[in-house]
């Protein structure tokens, strides 16, 4: 089989740039390098200035992205999707160059059926701001990645976040997408119910496929009821294998929490030393547990949660069930990240992370393993995450 060449060549790239502009308008279409460089590196995710696109365009219609994609095809541009830019992984790196198709026009929510319980969104839509215009509806969306994040990346890279251990991961909730393939094609992976036995699970294939098979232009998503009765509780250890093996009593106990989050001293003491919080944390091993449901039992959670905690040494077990105080509380979890930002000794210095996931039996020997990588190594590191469902993220 023949490798692809692309052509990244001056001469084709105006060429397609004409043929854009005269698609799209010139206030489509972008050859200003600072706007380049910022859709193919960011401060999570850094890219070389050699591995940046000669071309970005914001469509606004998926026949738009067609059109595109049909151009680039002919013309043997290569293509990197844009939406959110929150990504840790070098999603955003145009490794070939060639042309960023950034989705920002493409941000509406086009429809929410309440009583089918799924909405139509557009990529660009953020996670966030389609939980609130759900929120008076008293519906909800899970699936909780990073701040900014948008609904095509998150397809794209088959997001998980702090509410997957009880919710799933966004794999779970997208009911069907319409997608632009490689060719200009447009494609629509299956309608609006449910349950379908019908054809080929074309979902599975295309969500967490990274953009390499298509380019989501709108899609149906599954939503759920609203929580009720939620409470957090921060449960303090004196190390962070206690922490773990706490963590793992609950995760085998079968208690249905709806979230549960490991932060190390390091990732307090982080969030300390960058402000971003309302409140100093006490820089020890903390889980971050999250309940919901009928008021009885989320009490007998909370109650078997401390006894678990307890059990494994918890020095310090707190719980609250008022809003101000729940949203500093998981906001904290959420400003991990950005925290580490500002430990930067020097503005050449890397952010470098790495999920891991194993047999929730193995989790606290992997977590001990890591720490001693970063000994050896001389590296100041974490490991925080998702401990919930057997995952973490060393960060160094």
């Amino acid at each position: 089989m023949e490798q692809l060449k692309h052509d990244v060549s001056m001469g084709n790239l105006e060429s397609a740039r004409e043929e854009l502009v005269a698609m799209l308008g010139g206030d489509c279409v972008s050859t200003e390098p600072a706007l380049l460089k910022a859709h193919s590196s960011t401060a999570w995710s850094p890219a070389p200035s050699s591995q940046c696109p000669s071309l970005l365009v914001s469509p606004r219609r998926t026949s738009h992205v067609s059109e595109i994609m049909k151009i680039c095809s002919r013309r043997k541009v290569p293509v990197v999707a844009y939406s959110g830019g929150t990504s840790f992984s070098g999603a955003l790196t145009a490794v070939c160059g060639g042309l960023c198709i950034d989705f920002k026009n493409m941000d509406k929510i086009l429809a929410v059926h309440e009583q089918d319980m799924d909405v139509v969104v557009q990529p660009a839509v953020d996670w966030q701001e389609l939980n609130t215009h759900l929120e008076p509806r008293g519906l909800y969306f899970p699936p909780d990645p990073g701040p900014g994040a948008r609904i095509g990346g998150m397809i794209a890279m088959s997001c998980s976040g702090t509410n997957a251990y009880r919710h799933g991961t966004m794999k779970n909730w997208v009911l069907s997408m319409t997608v632009v393939l490689a060719d200009g094609s447009v494609i629509k992976t299956r309608r609006r119910p449910r349950k379908s036995s019908a054809g080929f699970d074309l979902n599975s294939l295309l969500v967490g496929s990274e953009g390499t098979l298509g380019l989501v232009t709108e899609a149906v998503l599954k939503v759920t009821s609203l929580p009720e009765n939620q409470h957090v509780a921060l449960a303090a250890f004196p190390t962070t294998q206690a922490a773990v093996r706490a963590a793992v009593c609950l995760i085998t106990s079968g208690l249905p929490i709806d979230a549960l989050e490991l932060l190390d001293a390091y990732s307090l003491g982080a969030i300390n030393h960058s402000g971003l919080s309302t409140r100093q944390w006490k820089e020890d091993p903390t889980l971050f547990l999250r309940f919901s449901g009928s008021r009885q039992a989320v009490q007998d959670q909370i109650h078997k949660a401390q006894q678990a905690a307890n059990v494994n040494g918890c020095d310090k077990f707190e719980v609250s069930g008022e809003r101000e105080e729940i949203d500093q509380i998981w906001g904290a979890r959420k400003k991990v990240a950005p925290s580490f930002q500002g430990l930067k000794k020097d503005p050449s210095d890397l952010f470098l992370h790495a999920d891991a996931a194993v047999p929730i039996s193995s989790l606290a020997e992997m977590i001990d393993w890591t720490h001693q990588v970063f000994n050896e190594a001389g590296f100041t590191g974490s490991t925080l995450g998702h401990v919930g469902d057997g995952k973490f993220t060393p960060t160094i």
